[in-house]
């Protein structure tokens, strides 16, 4: 299990404040969304979505095709399905070391074409 590193100070909680009130505005939360589900797909994150597990893929898809319903019909999910703060943390994240991988593969591709 994951856990979420939190700042010392007043800063640390400012930010931490912050964070979870622009997490609430905008409301994927109530889509059953995760961080990592409303990326712009990119290159790279096509790349990185290409490179996911076929389970992550699937559950990716699921998630997707819920919100454009939900959206198509203008509601939200039941408030006890929200995604939490916590929840986003622990696993929305779930195409950064792909996504991470791939842009570090480019830049190494890059670099070693300058030469």
């Amino acid at each position: 299990m994951a856990t979420v590193v939190k700042s010392a100070g007043f800063f640390g909680q400012l930010t931490n404040t912050v964070k979870r009130l622009v997490f609430r505005a905008s409301g994927f939360n109530q889509l059953g969304l995760y961080h990592d589900d409303c990326l712009y797909e990119t290159s790279d994150v096509q790349e990185a979505l290409r490179r996911l597990p076929q389970r992550l893929k699937d559950d990716r898809n699921f998630r997707t095709q819920r919100a454009l319903h939900l959206s198509m019909t203008k509601s939200i999910l039941p408030r006890d399905q929200w995604i939490s703060f916590e929840e986003d943390r622990e696993k929305g994240r779930y195409l950064q070391p792909y996504l991470l991988e791939v842009i570090r593969e480019r830049k190494e591709r890059e670099e070693w074409n300058k030469k």
